[in-house]
């Protein structure tokens, strides 16, 4: 975020006026009123000493401070109104009690104001770091539609210990979806040291094993360490592979949810050979083996985190992601990413929705479609600024 946009989003807001920030003039307004109808029989102003904290609660210092003259104005003038009254030690005693609580107030208002600055602060850090971590999925990259979501399960969080991304290599469109063991700020180091090693890894190794053994080494290396490190710490993920020919797709699964194909009469589940999750593989001897798996023009492959599968309703039962996919889109040819993710969010909300509980696992989901016939011309394609012109000899 550049330092004018940030600047523009500390500034104050254009006030919502709801019902409490009317509660100061509602007050003032109340106060002259029965002023009026009581035609000074009776002091009522003592009751402005509750004005300023009204306006600490939604204006800044500014308009608390405003408050607290004005309220000070309306007491010293209803009790000028009375002979005797202006100098009489309990009007003197409210002049002072509005004053200090006025003061009060003000800072009130200034804390108020410097702790929404520190949040929006915080937040537009946590924006900038997820579109660092997790950025937007692209609608097309090379032969490949796209579409996918993420979304944290912690409340006020914008990252979490899920992850994605994808990128067009030498060797294809390739893509990673895991999930992260654990929450906190150890899985979003875990998730970053994965995806930045993906970004530069998927370029680099023509083996998908080979690249799936290069992320594990990755967080072997990178993984919180110390008393705050995970002993048990695993990512399972799935990395994939659309080969520049089309017609199939080379998954490499690490101990993740087999993925899933929407389009043509049914909706299925490709088998997969799962190998332990990343950071479990010196465990075994041997890498993970690569499946391959073709793929109808049209149909679409769904990848998806635990968070989604395992969403409960009210019953307990999990989100049958697999059936309520073939009932929406069975018979359609071609189904559009865009539409296939944009159904599993909403539809797995309502299913979760049932409960009562709010689901505070993460989300995440990608969605991809070959589609040779819409790619670039090859005179317009423009090499990622990270594939290398020529890989390297031991890795052709």
């Amino acid at each position: 975020m550049s330092r004018d946009s940030l600047d523009a989003a500390l500034r104050p807001p254009s006030p919502r006026r709801g019902w409490v920030w009317w509660l100061p003039l509602i007050a003032v307004a109340v106060d002259v009123l029965v002023e009026a109808l009581v035609r000074g029989q009776e002091p009522v102003s003592s009751v402005l000493i509750a004005v300023p904290p009204l306006a600490a609660a939604t204006r800044g210092p500014r308009g608390t401070a405003l408050s607290t003259v004005v309220c000070l104005g309306l007491q010293m003038w209803t009790a000028a109104r009375r002979p005797g009254h202006f100098a009489e030690q309990h009007h003197v005693a409210v002049y002072v009690g509005t004053l200090l609580i006025g003061v009060a107030s003000v800072a009130l208002a200034r804390q108020r104001e410097r702790t929404r600055r520190h949040l929006i602060r915080a937040h537009s850090v946590a924006e900038a770091m997820q579109r660092t971590l997790l950025r937007p999925v692209p609608r097309r990259l090379g032969p490949v539609r796209a579409a996918g979501f993420y979304q944290a399960g912690e409340g006020g969080t914008l990252v979490g210990g899920d992850l994605y991304d994808l990128c067009e290599t030498p060797f294809g469109v390739r893509a990673i979806i895991g999930d992260v063991r654990g929450k906190g700020l150890g899985a979003v180091q875990t998730v970053a040291a994965v995806l930045g090693s993906f970004r530069v890894s998927a370029h680099e190794w023509r083996s998908l094993s080979g690249l799936a053994e290069r992320l594990e080494l990755s967080i072997a290396r990178n993984s919180p360490a110390g008393e705050d490190g995970d002993p048990e710490l695993f990512v399972t993920a799935l990395v994939l592979e659309f080969p520049p020919g089309g017609g199939e797709v080379r998954i490499v699964d690490r101990g993740h949810p087999a993925p899933l194909v929407v389009g043509g009469p049914q909706a299925r589940r490709l088998v997969t050979e799962p190998g332990l999750p990343l950071g479990l593989g010196a465990l075994v001897s041997g890498g993970a083996a690569t499946t391959v798996h073709p793929l109808a023009p049209g149909e679409v492959l769904l990848a998806h985190t635990d968070g989604v599968s395992e969403a409960r309703d009210a019953d307990g039962a999990f989100y049958p992601v697999l059936r309520r996919l073939g009932e929406r889109f069975r018979g359609e040819g071609a189904p559009d990413p865009e539409a296939v993710v944009a159904f599993v969010r909403s539809d797995s909300e309502r299913w979760s929705a049932r409960t009562g509980d709010k689901d505070d696992d993460d989300r995440a989901v990608l969605a991809l479609r070959p589609d040779p016939a819409g790619a670039a011309p090859a005179t317009e394609k423009r090499p990622h600024r990270n594939t290398p012109a020529h890989p390297p000899d031991h890795l052709r």
